[in-house]
């Protein structure tokens, strides 16, 4: 099986325009929990045992500050800041104990894309909560857009030990454990957020937190459908800020046998967006939200 440095996506930190209502939202819709506040940062947790898997501060708009890895042991830090520097990347900080409240050590780099990417080690867990039918578990994977998909992808193969798992047309999706991917890049001509999805216990949970976001009146913005690449349930929506957000359950389950497929083989029929042939074309407003949330500056 193959050593992955990265074991594991853990968190983003988003900047927003207007700190109390997205705290709001992702509390008391979303089916966040609030942890703490710290220097005016609040961090929030699902149900699973990652101290937070999102920080929200406030800032001028809408932006992508962070994502946060787990890593495997100590030493990878080492190698990581030097694979890092060889492809493209500029080390920020570190390694050294982190000043923010899930403790433990943390690495912060800049990707050649221009995105910060943050490593910790050691960091403070959460018991699990119990078991929710419709609230998130941790976070899924992010989808971030790039000008050079191909290139964005090998930078976590080379410099962060990821692998490619699967390549559309438009997206390259790279993984760090048997989850069928934890980052995916989109072909885009800005680079940026395109959205974060959370994991949901199972397709039922999605259907029933897409039914609580739909009462607090966030109507579904893409699917309920079941994606391609990763077999995974998917429902979009649009936070108050504009930032896009998903529900998802079911991810695949793959391992070093798993056979990559390329772009002619990830082909729908006319008309379909997904593999059950429900979810409707994603309308233009979608589109543009996906487009719409740079990067943090530095």
């Amino acid at each position: 099986m193959t050593h992955f440095p990265v074991t594991g996506l853990r968190s983003v930190d988003l900047d927003t325009p207007d700190l109390a209502r997205s705290e709001h939202f992702y509390t008391s819709v979303w089916g966040l929990d609030l942890v703490t506040r710290h220097e005016g940062t609040a961090y929030l947790r699902a149900s699973g045992t990652d101290h937070h898997v999102v920080a929200l501060r406030q800032a001028d708009r809408p932006a992508l500050k962070a994502i946060t890895f787990r890593l495997h042991m100590d030493m990878e830090f080492e190698s990581i800041a030097a694979a890092s520097r060889q492809h493209g990347a500029t080390l920020l900080s570190g390694p050294v104990p982190n000043p923010e409240p899930d403790g433990g050590t943390v690495m912060t780099i800049r990707a050649p894309d221009g995105g910060v990417l943050r490593f910790v080690h050691q960091d403070a867990r959460h018991a699990a909560l119990p078991p929710s039918a419709d609230r998130p578990v941790r976070l899924a994977h992010v989808n971030v857009n790039s000008a050079d998909v191909d290139g964005s992808a090998a930078f976590y193969q080379r410099a962060l030990g990821f692998r490619l798992t699967d390549r559309t047309k438009a997206m390259a999706f790279v993984r760090c454990n048997s989850d069928h991917h934890a980052i995916v890049i989109a072909d885009a001509s800005v680079n940026g957020l395109n959205h974060v999805a959370f994991m949901m216990p199972n397709l039922e949970s999605v259907m029933r937190g897409s039914g609580r976001m739909i009462d607090a009146g966030f109507p579904i913005a893409w699917g309920v459908g079941r994606h391609g690449p990763g077999d995974n349930v998917f429902a979009y929506f649009i936070d108050p800020v504009g930032i896009v957000i998903e529900y998802t359950a079911e991810v695949l389950q793959v391992d070093d046998n798993y056979v990559l497929r390329g772009p002619s083989e990830w082909v729908w029929p006319p008309g379909r967006t997904d593999q059950w042939g429900i979810a409707s074309p994603k309308a233009d407003h979608v589109k543009a939200a996906q487009t719409a949330v740079p990067y943090a500056d530095v």
